[in-house]
């Protein structure tokens, strides 16, 4: 599985930018972002309740993370748990924040075609099936930690996938408003609609990977110049004798 190390590995070194200066820098998550300096004895209470939610999920699933139980199960207060992160979608993100930071660092560093030195279509390809396969291996956990709609583009790992559409987006197309273009591509790679696609519908991941790249390629086709002929659309097949044809 892709991105399933979750809270497991220690996090790669923060790499050196290969591409334009609108790149996004690595996601932090040693400290959450209203709290980027933590004393140490707040930085370990916060790993320890990751700890413990981790442990929880494995045993119980996402639906056992609550705030009450993540503090029991880290011998604290459930003020502790809600200083530290907020509501339980932020203690949601935060668990999900390690996995983030290891794609960014990938696309960001990596070895091609997801990191530098690839075409842009390639990433662009590679990149998708990253996400998707991220997404499908934590997929309870990601729809759990969704955001309500007004906060859901503003999280820091969907803000830095944004700006690197961009940048693939700004290579393959100059001039064109990458601004929009980028939201739609990002809207394909929603866990809702992955959990639908691959739970509700039963489609295979081969499927849906397919779907990324085909939208990729249709998004970032070349634009016909004003010189350039436009080509006719296919013409209809033909009916077979005696058919009649629909109103």
């Amino acid at each position: 599985m892709l991105y399933a190390v979750f809270m497991s590995s220690a996090l790669p070194p923060c790499p050196q930018p290969q591409e334009p200066v609108d790149t996004p820098r690595l996601l932090e998550v040693a400290a959450g972002p209203q709290d980027p300096c933590l004393r140490a004895d707040a930085a370990r209470n916060r790993a320890r309740l990751l700890e413990a939610a981790t442990r929880l999920i494995a045993e119980h699933g996402v639906a056992g993370v609550t705030m009450e139980a993540v503090a029991a199960a880290a011998q604290v207060g459930k003020g502790t748990v809600f200083r530290r992160f907020g509501d339980r979608t932020g203690l949601l993100t935060a668990l999900l924040d390690h996995s983030s930071a290891r794609l960014q660092a990938d696309f960001l560093a990596g070895p091609p075609p997801l990191g530098p030195g690839a075409p842009p279509r390639e990433r662009l390809h590679a990149f998708g099936v990253a996400v998707l396969h991220l997404c499908a291996d934590q997929l309870d956990l990601q729809l759990a930690a969704l955001p309500e709609p007004t906060r859901r583009h503003q999280h820091p790992s969907t803000q830095a996938m944004r700006a690197h559409l961009l940048v693939l987006l700004r290579q393959l197309l100059p001039g064109e408003d990458c601004e929009l273009l980028a939201p739609v591509l990002l809207a394909y790679l929603d866990p809702a609609l992955i959990h639908h696609l691959t739970r509700q519908l039963g489609m295979p991941m081969t499927r849906v990977e397919a779907g990324w790249r085909d939208l990729a390629d249709r998004i970032t086709a070349p634009r016909p110049t004003a010189d350039a002929p436009r080509t006719s659309p296919p013409a209809a097949p033909a009916r077979p004798a005696g058919t009649a044809s629909r109103p």
